[in-house]
């Protein structure tokens, strides 16, 4: 490959000699770390893997990981005792829950706690894989509207996280026959406030500014 551009040159050097992103899956289930550690390693990561919440914590807190893939459900450790305990000495640490637990509250709960993202089992490789690259983004440049693209949309003063919205609110596997879209969106005006958010027949909702 021949570049004529000094910028050039270095951006593609930097890609090609910085280390690979690391990644701890932390899951009772070997069938599940290891189908995780192997995707994950041909997509090009770093990859470590622990059985138990114990060990899990101890790998997170003596090492760092761009990311870390959480089960839930272990015997040793709860996930949400595991989230407190680590994020009280990891603050900034980037946690992805992977949980056969799919009802709203425990997503919340999970999301209130500092987790980053939330996705069911059973899970597509391909939307784990696509969430992972978009949270590594995001956190390599937390200050980069463009890593944001396609997850955060402004209109005036309002700002809506749609990633975070859609885990919160009904996740990726909701009923589109539910009305929770309808009861968000009563919430929504009694605070913005009714003329904000219109009606369209046919197609749903428009949000207008003023």
């Amino acid at each position: 490959m021949t570049l004529h551009h000094g910028a050039a040159r270095t951006t593609v050097t930097q890609e090609l000699f910085s280390a690979p992103k690391r990644i701890l899956t932390v899951d009772d289930e070997p069938k599940i770390r290891s189908f995780i550690s192997r995707a994950l390693t041909a997509a090009g990561y770093a990859t470590d893997s622990a059985s138990t919440g114990t060990e899990g914590l101890r790998q997170a807190l003596a090492g760092h990981y761009d990311l870390i893939i959480l089960d839930l459900v272990m015997p040793d450790m709860k996930g949400p005792d595991f989230l407190d305990r680590l994020l009280s000495q990891r603050p900034d640490q980037a946690v992805m829950v992977l949980s056969c637990l799919a009802d709203v509250p425990t997503k919340v709960d999970c999301l209130e706690r500092g987790a980053q993202d939330y996705l069911t089992k059973p899970f597509s490789l391909a939307e784990l894989l696509a969430r992972v690259r978009v949270r590594l983004r995001v956190d390599a440049h937390p200050h980069d509207e463009t890593a944001r693209a396609g997850e955060v949309i402004r209109a005036g003063e309002l700002t809506l996280d749609v990633g975070t919205l859609l885990a919160t609110v009904w996740g990726y596997d909701f009923d589109p026959g539910s009305n929770v879209v309808d009861v968000c969106v009563r919430r929504l005006r009694s605070k913005l406030g009714f003329d904000l958010i219109k009606t369209v027949r046919g197609e749903g909702y428009q949000l207008v500014v003023r």
